[in-house]
């Protein structure tokens, strides 16, 4: 594919800042707190690759399929019929949360993060390679890199998967939660390793609170990197492109 080649976020208002679109085959992280709409963000792109022909795999490692169906269909996106049409593969990844400590593979023990991040891996993989996926949508992963207290090995982890992604040639949205917030906040490992990173919070301005996005940076692509103030409705995640914040 060529290298400015760009995917539409299925966003109204998020291509305009991305002056076109997210770049393809390549890995976009989304930090965001509670409630500020990063599912809706990862399925929203993987609806509108769907609408325009290309499928889309859905990696939950939190929510089970019915339960992310059924929030889905509020926003009248029946992700159930692209299921069965073929042109959406949900991976329900949330068993890996759970794993003893260590795992055994025939007579070899593989420690449980080793063993996580292989069987997630492995798991998009082979969904993606099912339904030839142009678009992947992992939710969220900071459960597995929670796993990794220390930032040698997250930072190892997360190459890998980076690198696995990259490997499969679909653009991929990774969601995490934002640990701290305002301007200011310190900036998460994750965001370093990331080919684009955007930023979803609520903010305080003046006596009101508005949900604000950052499109905090896109490698190989211009882009408005000016906080602005953004919507989530009954379709979805609107962003308002020309609206300033402060």
């Amino acid at each position: 594919m060529s290298s400015d080649e760009k995917k539409s976020s299925g966003i109204p208002g998020l291509d305009e800042m991305l002056f076109g679109g997210f770049p393809a085959g390549r890995v976009i992280l989304v930090v965001g707190g509670p409630g500020t709409g990063k599912t809706i963000m990862a399925a929203q792109f993987l609806v509108e690759g769907i609408r325009s022909g290309e499928s889309g795999v859905f990696v939950s490692l939190d929510e089970s399929k019915d339960h992310f169906f059924s929030e889905m269909a509020k926003l009248d996106w029946n992700m159930e019929k692209f299921e069965r049409d073929r042109r959406l593969a949900f991976v329900d990844a949330s068993p890996i949360r759970h794993l003893p400590g260590e795992v055994k593979l025939g007579k070899v023990a593989i420690g449980k993060r080793d063993f996580s991040m292989l069987s997630l891996i492995e798991g998009i993989n082979a969904a993606a390679k099912e339904i030839d996926a142009k678009r992947v949508a992992v939710d969220p992963i900071a459960s597995l890199i929670f796993q990794y207290p220390d930032a040698v090995q997250r930072r190892t982890a997360m190459l890998d998967l980076n690198e696995a992604l990259i490997r499969s040639g679909a653009t991929c949205l990774l969601t995490t939660e934002l640990r701290s917030i305002g301007i200011e906040r310190r900036v998460q490992i994750e965001e370093y390793l990331a080919h684009g990173v955007i930023i979803l919070q609520t903010m305080q301005v003046g006596r009101s609170f508005v949900r604000v996005l950052q499109v905090e940076k896109m490698r190989e692509s211009d882009v408005d990197t000016q906080p602005r103030p953004y919507r989530i409705s009954n379709r979805g995640i609107e962003i308002f492109p020309t609206e300033s914040v402060f």
